[in-house]
């Protein structure tokens, strides 16, 4: 079949369709438009109408059109103004654009007929046609029900035709369809399969407007009920007015309540929540309790920072200026803060570290924290969970209960003013519980970034999300911490400082804190780094430095009274003024280290606080074979001698011990100071050692320590803490520590200064451990050549004996 081409003008429809056989009327404005139309109407005002893709292009080009349009008569053209005109057209058949051979000043392109496919008669008659006719005919009934604006006309029309295609095409130009849908109609050349995708467009059409009815219904309730609240409210006010019982004031209140919940814009539970508790208060009679408790309960939950947020700084480089600032040494420590900041930075949405800080007091934990929270550029809130033995301290009372208020949590975050602070729990080591409940299983929520994303407080009743809240914990020892919570918390160890630390935090930070608190001008006291030496090493014993602190405090209020006596005006301590300026006299040194005695043995013991020398005594008397053991001593201690005394029986041929010696003798085993409670393992070797010191009679060498568990067949088993141990060591003057052979590794973590100061000797058995801790067996003969010497020597009586037994 030869097909017909013409050379036509082309108007760019945007947003519009034309379909053949229809009448439409549209507006156009663009240049290019109006002139197409003025070309065709000096011609026989044939068009070719055809949509643009893309409804933005001003200016369109070939590809910028669908191939597909309309061959439609001008009818009529009304000019509307300077720029618009108005025109009727009618669609006369389907064209295929073959090529656009003009753009300026108009669009002109070659186009050529679609002949439409003819339905057959069979067709039309057929069951299938007759189904898909009803089809067409209840979606098009089931949208015209919905959609408003559809012309009776239009209806009759559409139930009239029994023509597939002209019904498609009809439909399609007479309903709201996106233009993309009507375009895919006008391309298909198949009646029945145009009908098919018109009818699969109203199906679509039909569940949209089903949804839009349903959400106005919807809307249209809402507004229904707050309507005939307000209006029952009106009348209420009217009731109330009427028998004197009205209360503005009160009326205000609770809009006012209304108004501010509503302007945070809460997650929905919570409003209504809220807006619930708002309804009870209006109907609360005026003065009643109820009312009370409510208007507490709102004030609380609306005074909670909801919606405020404070804008982290998560630099690196930031935080490790701030905490090289604050604090000195505690490289470790820094380091540790320090990755977990880059974590936050690389992945800013990662889940949030539980931190807990463990080390003995004054070593800075807490400044530590307070750093963090300059460095992030979070609002700190510090509560102290020492002592706390109720549940409800942590998760709150019920609002019903007489002065219930919310939980230390809930109430830190009010506090801080932000919904992202650092919260500093200090002191988790010291929480208890009675009948009132575990404080420390009420914490498993709160420091679970599983789960605290909607932590409930029991007087809000509303989910809290604590997700965005860091959380930085302090402990001194995690043994009485809950192991489940403990296993929430990345446990971070801050160790004792050195003399030399401690030197460089005198200096650096407390000394010049101390002279601004006392209003001293810096410089008006001076202190040579041997002062500072001095205090450190015979004024303070502690791991820390807040009793260095409260030393040097006292210096400058000694040197506030003499600068205000007028005798000088600048201050220089001395070694010697110490005394003067401290009111004090400083530790005597320790005898035991420096000199050799039988039975005393120095061990080495671990502390909340530190480390500290613990000395043991052991002494030997006639008896019935009797061990006593005294000093305040746990279980484990007290087993541990008895395991001495064992390595000890088995081993009397090789030690020369009597064989008998644990019927004959009665040991008592001393620790002193013994109100402190002392427990754990660790003094085995010194308890052996100075067990078999007692019976052989042979002295411990001076300036010894050790530490080490002993076993029944006399081998040396680790132990912790070694770090804290050997600065007790160097504190007390000792200058050699035996140590287990398993516990070497431990060295590299224990300060440069402290393993330049002291020798260390590894040790597997006692057998090593009475090598080098006891003195070379007595000899009688020298003993008494010695005695001969000193006879004519008095004054080196001592020295003349040591010479002559070396």
């Amino acid at each position: 079949m030869e097909l017909t081409t013409w050379n036509l003008p082309v108007l760019a429809l945007r947003g519009l369709t034309v379909f053949p056989h229809m009448s439409l009327t549209f507006d156009v404005e663009r240049k290019i438009s109006i002139a197409a139309l003025e070309r065709a109407m000096e011609g026989d005002q044939d068009i070719f109408l055809v949509t643009q893709r893309e409804i933005g292009v001003n200016t369109p080009e070939e590809k910028d059109l669908y191939t597909i349009g309309t061959i439609a008569h001008i009818s009529q053209i009304l000019r509307l103004g300077q720029t618009t005109v108005r025109c009727v057209v009618d669609g006369r058949q389907r064209a295929h654009l073959r090529r656009l051979w003009q753009t300026e000043p108009f669009l002109q392109a070659n186009v050529e007929a679609v002949p439409e496919e003819p339905a057959s008669e069979a067709m039309r008659k057929s069951p299938r046609t007759e189904a898909l006719l009803r089809q067409t005919y209840a979606l098009f009934s089931e949208y015209a029900e919905q959609a408003s604006g559809v012309p009776e006309e239009v209806v009759a029309a559409v139930m009239d035709s029994r023509d597939p295609g002209f019904l498609a095409d009809y439909i399609a130009q007479n309903i709201s369809l996106r233009y993309t849908d009507k375009q895919e109609i006008l391309e298909e050349l198949s009646p029945f399969a145009r009908l098919r995708k018109l009818n699969g467009f109203l199906a679509r059409e039909n569940n949209v407007l089903g949804f839009e009815h349903e959400m106005e219904s919807k809307v249209r309730d809402q507004l229904v009920r707050t309507q005939r609240e307000q209006i029952l409210r009106t009348q209420i006010r009217v009731l109330q007015n009427e028998l004197g019982e009205a209360d503005e004031g009160e009326d205000d209140e609770i809009e006012a309540y209304r108004q501010e919940i509503l302007a945070l814009g809460l997650p929905e539970e919570t409003e209504k929540h809220l807006l619930k508790e708002v309804n009870k208060l209006a109907k609360q009679p005026f003065g009643s309790a109820e009312g009370a408790v409510i208007r507490n309960y709102l004030d609380v939950c609306l005074e909670m920072p909801w919606n405020t947020t404070t804008k982290e700084r998560v630099s690196v480089e930031a935080a490790r200026k701030v905490l090289e600032r604050d604090h000195f040494g505690l490289e470790k420590v820094k380091e540790r803060i320090l990755e977990t900041i880059a974590v936050r930075q690389m992945n800013p949405d990662a889940k949030g570290q539980i931190i807990c800080l463990v080390g003995p007091p004054g070593v800075g934990k807490t400044s530590i924290a307070i750093s963090v929270a300059k460095a992030l550029n979070r609002k700190l809130a510090r509560l102290s969970l020492g002592g706390v033995r109720d549940e409800a301290d942590i998760r709150g009372h019920r609002k019903t209960y007489i002065g219930s208020m919310p939980g230390r949590i809930i109430e830190a975050i009010s506090r801080s003013g932000s919904m992202n602070p650092l919260l500093l729990l200090d002191e988790i080591d010291k929480l208890g519980s009675d009948y009132r409940g575990d404080p420390a299983s009420a914490l498993l929520e709160v420091l679970d970034s599983e789960q605290n994303s909607a932590f409930r407080d029991h007087f809000l009743e509303i989910p809290v999300d604590l997700s965005r809240v860091m959380f930085i914990t302090t402990a001194n020892t995690t043994e009485t911490i809950p192991r489940p919570l403990l296993d929430r918390m990345e446990v971070i160890q801050l160790n004792s400082y050195t003399d030399e630390e401690k030197l460089q935090i005198a200096k650096r930070h407390l000394f010049p804190k101390q002279l601004a608190e006392h209003g001293l001008k810096k410089g008006s006291v001076r202190m040579s780094d041997d002062v500072y030496r001095a205090v450190i090493r015979d004024y303070t014993r502690e791991s820390g430095v807040r009793q260095l602190e409260r030393r040097l405090a006292a210096i400058c209020r000694k040197a506030d009274m003499r600068l205000l006596e007028g005798a000088v005006k600048r201050i220089t301590v001395t070694e010697e003024d110490l005394p003067k300026f401290l009111d004090c006299q400083p530790f005597p040194p320790s005898l035991h280290t420096e000199r050799e005695e039988i039975g005393v043995v120095n061990g080495l013991a671990w502390t909340e606080a530190g480390g500290e020398i613990l000395e043991v005594e052991v002494n030997v008397m006639e008896g019935s074979g009797k061990l006593e053991l005294t000093g305040n001593l746990g279980d484990v201690m007290k087993e541990s001698a008895q395991a001495a005394l064992s390595c000890l029986r088995s081993r009397a041929a090789v030690l020369g011990i009597e064989a008998d010696f644990y019927k004959t003798k009665d040991i008592h085993v001393h620790f002193p100071e013994g109100a402190v409670p002392k427990d754990g393992p660790s003094a085995g070797i010194a308890v052996t050692t100075a067990m078999l010191s007692a019976l052989t009679e042979r002295k411990i060498k001076a300036g010894v320590a050790m530490t080490g568990e002993v076993t029944l067949r006399g081998r040396v088993l680790p132990i912790g803490g070694l770090k804290e141990k050997t600065m007790a060591a160097l504190r007390n003057g000792i200058t050699t520590v035996l140590i287990p052979k398993d516990n070497v590794r431990d060295l590299e973590e224990i300060d440069q200064t402290v393993r330049a100061a002291l020798r260390f000797i590894p040790v597997e058995t006692v057998d090593q451990v009475f090598a080098a801790a006891l003195c070379p067996e007595r000899d009688p003969v020298r003993e008494e050549v010695a005695d001969h010497v000193a006879a004519f020597a008095p004054a080196g009586r001592e020295s003349g004996r040591d010479a002559i037994r070396q």
